[in-house]
């Protein structure tokens, strides 16, 4: 990793990289972490006269693989560094172990297998709960030495599915493959006879009824037989799928500080329309994304109504009615950020969201000068923005919601020996959004800015007055770690001449990303996404164009690896000017090796070009790198490190970013 020739930075760059997790207004004080979990002694305590400290090992006769199985069982892994105060209360803790150890090498297909403690080097076997032996030699050792407590398993063979059936619970016939495609179960004949396959195959069958508009269906446990001679499993399934149903009536209780009308705006079910749970789970990601909803919970009824459709109940509670906060972040490349925020969620009592925030950041020189030392900071390397935004979600209890946004701005791109652009601005947009559905909406509006843009090639003072519309489908499981599903996103923006355009152009961008899941939790996900733009009609020279508002590619969120917006056709003195037209494109596999750590390894590509279309084969830049996420209640805490394939000269070796959420 490459922090360049800057050792201001560098002496700052650790305190802001963990500041950069930010904090919220009313947070109560902070606490010191073990990050990602990494770090800290597993050390059982020392001897000592109080209490009686063991080392605990395990000695695996057969299958390796259950040890980690075991160690996730058992309460004398569990509680290591809490000493038993003598050789007895060792002796019960070992005693009441066989139990899970036995459950977890059952889970895991092994129904033959054997354990035993030894304490001390004592044996202790299942059933027996007294043994003196052990405690008197486990008591020998107090304050001498820690306990040696084994935990050795004779695995046997692994089991195996022999039969498997699945049966009509009424009766007692089995399911045609146009009933129950032969894919769902994901258990046959020959597979490891575990108690997780049989349960998530239990779990799989409710599941695919409930798909197919049976929201009543029953499956009681099944009730396997073990062939012990066999080494061998048979098992039979039982369903009730019930009847098929429909969409019942939505009941809706809550909020208390706003109208339900606006809720039940959200809501896009129609009475009388086929059951599907995933439907309710987009309502319940529907009316959470209000900003004044709070927790929003959908209960279903127990019986059908007399039409034959479920009952449909929502709750949903209000959000806190303030939020203040702050981030710190820092990289490598661009240097460190600040930022505050305040935010209302109810301004009006009609469930309207104000969001006042400013930004503070290093504004990188773009005219090939640097800051070598603190010493020569000034204050024109200090960029500012500052951004209000105003919802009036669902107008009078329909579907279209009113937005106005505004920004103010200093800032300078680029940076380094690539140049870039300066720009001052301030504008606002008011815009009318239409929510088709809970994936699809659509967005109208007026735009007006008027600002200053310089760098290598023109001075452009401009007026814009556009008409920007907007598509948008989303319809992914997870805003911030998505793991299935799309997302598509498709603007164009004229900015006539005829309305007080002092340039006249249009502007077209379009971007998707796909998200599929090789298993069930989501724990290895290949995502990608591209983008695209151009203008679809310009002035005949590019420098009329204000430099912000052409095209570049570099940097978080682009292409990684290079610094922001830093890729794009050169000018006079190799600095960047911009381009007509873009894309950049990514594909990263997100793997988690344990619940909450995961790596990801990516590759990004893309570029900026003169043309007005993009040039694939032109100056296309790569990068390649890996992340490492952990996972935290509100989404992933992120750490990339990015390395250009194809650098220029001035490019890094390496860039660090880190972010909460996935990169995409």
């Amino acid at each position: 990793m490459s922090f360049g020739r800057r050792p201001w930075r560098r002496r700052i760059a650790a305190g802001l990289v963990i500041a950069s997790l930010g904090g919220a207004g009313l947070a109560g004080p902070a606490s010191a972490f073990d990050f990602f979990g990494l770090f800290g002694s597993e050390d059982p305590p020392a001897p000592s006269v109080a209490a009686l400290p063991y080392e605990l090992s395990f000695e695996i006769r057969g299958d390796e693989d259950v040890e980690s199985r075991l160690r996730d069982a058992s309460n004398l892994y569990r509680l290591r560094q809490d000493a038993p105060p003598d050789g007895e209360t060792l002796l019960q803790r070992a005693v009441a172990d066989f139990a899970p150890l036995v459950d977890a090498l059952w889970g895991a297909g092994y129904y033959d297998a054997t354990p035993t403690i030894e304490i001390a080097g004592v044996p202790v076997r299942i059933g027996q709960f007294q043994n003196p032996e052990a405690v008197r030699a486990a008591n020998a050792l107090r304050s001498r030495a820690r306990v040696p407590v084994k935990i050795i398993v004779e695995t046997g063979p692994l089991f195996r599915m022999r039969n498997i059936q699945v049966l009509d619970q009424r009766t007692r016939q089995p399911f045609s493959p146009e009933e129950l495609p032969p894919h769902v179960m994901r258990l046959g004949p020959g597979d490891p006879a575990e108690a997780a396959r049989i349960r998530a195959a239990s779990a799989r069958l409710v599941d695919h009824f409930r798909r197919r508009s049976h929201p009543l269906v029953k499956s009681p446990p099944p009730a396997p037989v073990v062939d012990h001679a066999a080494d061998t499993m048979d098992v039979t399934f039982l369903v009730d799928p019930g009847p098929s149903a429909g969409i019942g009536e939505v009941a809706l209780r809550g909020p208390q500080g706003f109208d339900q009308e606006i809720v039940r705006s959200f809501i896009y079910l129609e009475e009388g329309e086929p059951y599907s749970p995933d439907r309710l789970d987009s309502t319940r990601k529907s009316i959470a994304s209000i900003p004044a909803a709070g927790s929003v919970r959908i209960r279903e009824g127990d019986r059908l109504d007399r039409n034959g459709n479920l009952p449909i109940f929502v709750e949903v509670t209000d959000r806190a009615l303030n939020a203040a906060g702050y981030a710190l972040g820092y990289s490598t490349i661009d240097g460190p950020s600040g930022r505050v925020y305040y935010e209302n969620r109810n301004l009006f009592g009609g469930a309207e969201r104000l969001r006042l925030q400013g930004d503070m950041f290093l504004a990188p020189r773009n005219n090939g000068t640097r800051i070598k030392d603190i010493g020569d900071w000034r204050l024109s390397d200090l960029g500012a923005r500052f951004t209000f935004s105003f919802l009036k979600p669902a107008i009078e209890g329909s579907r279209f919601d009113f937005l106005l946004d505004g920004l103010v701005e200093r800032n300078r791109t680029g940076g380094g020996r690539f140049g870039g652009y300066t720009v001052r601005l301030g504008g606002a947009t008011a815009a009318a959004r239409y929510r088709i559905d809970e994936t699809l909406s659509a967005t109208f509006g007026i735009k007006g800015e008027r600002g200053r843009t310089s760098d290598v090639i023109s001075n452009v003072d401009y007026t814009l007055i556009g008409l920007p519309l907007t598509m948008q489908f989303d319809n992914t499981d997870k805003p911030l770690d998505p793991t299935r599903g799309y997302r598509v996103s498709a603007a164009v923006t004229p900015y006539p001449a005829f309305m007080g355009s002092s340039v006249a152009f249009t502007q077209a961008t379009a971007s998707a990303s796909a998200y599929y899941s090789f298993d069930e939790e989501g724990r290895f996900v290949l995502a990608a996404r591209g983008r695209i733009g151009g203008f679809l009609d310009e002035p005949n020279q590019i420098q009329l164009i204000p430099s912000n508002y052409r095209f570049y590619a570099g940097g978080a969120g682009s292409i990684r690896g290079y610094r922001f917006q830093s890729v794009s056709p050169f000018g006079p003195f190799g600095f960047t000017v911009g381009g007509r037209s873009m894309f950049d494109s990514s594909v990263e596999a997100r793997i988690r090796v344990t619940d909450a750590i995961g790596i990801v390894p990516f590759f990004d590509a893309g570029g900026a070009y003169a043309s007005q279309f993009p040039d694939f084969f032109g100056d296309t830049r790569m990068s390649a790198g890996l992340g490492v996420f952990y996972v935290t209640a509100i989404g992933p805490v992120r750490l990339d490190v990015a390395f250009p394939l194809n650098p220029r000269r001035g490019d890094k070796e390496a860039v660090l970013y880190v972010s909460i959420g996935q990169a995409f």
